[in-house]
């Protein structure tokens, strides 16, 4: 089966500057990213304030910047040569790479100030969630599952909000680390990775040609569908554990539900060749899970 290719970071206007930047950095990730911190607050059982709410919505914003700026840079040479990536702001020139390395200098900057400010065991830490989301564009040229990598920048998300609020009132890094909800940090990787599956087919041809590596590159189209499959269905396994274990009322339990359904839409999507459609799919569940668990904890 042959399936469109699209870039989400496609320039689709030279010479505007704000639209270069916006695709430079996926604004609207950053914008799903964040109820995911707070998703994760919450579910520490931690109590946080309004200025910590801010500087969590800081942290990750400075966060995605710094590792959404250095993805483009990192995989430069790699965009220039797949016709795919060829209009992308810093292939064409639309952002120059000083430009995109004081984006990465400034949202680290912004990262670690706001962890300073949440806390000691978030600022502790925050290298190594920086880490985490900065090596991520190195992952395909070194084993065939970047897409967990990437699973893993989201999921640190979740890790970072329960930090976040936990910080002030726990005893010890030990009890820090009890109050994240792991559940959800590993339901995200795999949701994460599933999507990044199906995503990644696109360029199947391309990273086996260049020797980048993915589970399309390395099992072809068709397995990597069944692979995106086995990873949601353990995906929604883990919302259902999570749904039960930290006892949701209604809104929780329909926004778990809801997220099944609509998983199990993106893969019927994606057997009709609907790649795009089925990618987006995944904005809405973004959404729809993280502010359906902050609704049941707060309305």
């Amino acid at each position: 089966m042959a399936y469109p290719r699209w870039d989400p970071g496609k320039l689709s206007r030279a010479g505007n500057k704000i639209e270069a930047f916006s695709r430079l950095l996926r604004i609207e990730h950053t914008l799903f990213s964040l109820p995911f911190a707070y998703a994760g607050a919450i579910l520490s059982g931690y109590p946080f304030t309004a200025l910590d709410a801010l500087w969590m919505a800081t942290a990750v914003l400075g966060l995605r910047t710094a590792a959404m700026a250095y993805n483009n840079i990192a995989d430069l040479d790699i965009d220039r040569l797949n016709p795919r990536t060829a209009s992308r702001p810093l292939v064409v020139g639309a952002v120059s790479l000083r430009e995109a390395w004081s984006l990465v200098l400034g949202g680290s900057l912004l990262y670690f100030i706001s962890a300073a400010m949440l806390n000691i065991y978030a600022l502790l830490l925050s290298p190594i969630v920086l880490a985490v989301a900065i090596t991520y564009p190195h992952a395909k040229r070194i084993h065939p599952l970047p897409h967990i990598h990437l699973g893993l920048s989201l999921g640190a998300v979740v890790f970072g909000g329960a930090v976040a609020a936990s910080g002030d009132e726990a005893a010890g890094l030990g009890e820090v680390l009890v109050s994240v909800p792991w559940l959800l940090v590993a339901a995200v990787i795999l949701w994460v990775a599933g999507f990044d599956t199906i995503y990644s087919i696109m360029d199947a041809d391309f990273d086996q040609k260049y020797g980048l590596r993915s589970i399309p590159a390395f099992l072809g189209p068709r397995l990597s569908r069944l692979a995106s499959v086995a990873m949601h269905t353990i995906t929604s396994i883990l919302l259902i554990l999570l749904a039960r274990v930290y006892g949701f009322g209604i809104l929780g339990w329909t926004a778990v539900i809801v997220s099944i359904i609509l998983m199990a839409v993106e893969h019927v999507l994606v057997w009709r060749g609907m790649l795009r459609e089925a990618f987006n799919t995944n904005l809405a569940i973004a959404l729809l899970l993280s502010l359906g668990i902050i609704a049941d904890y707060t309305i």
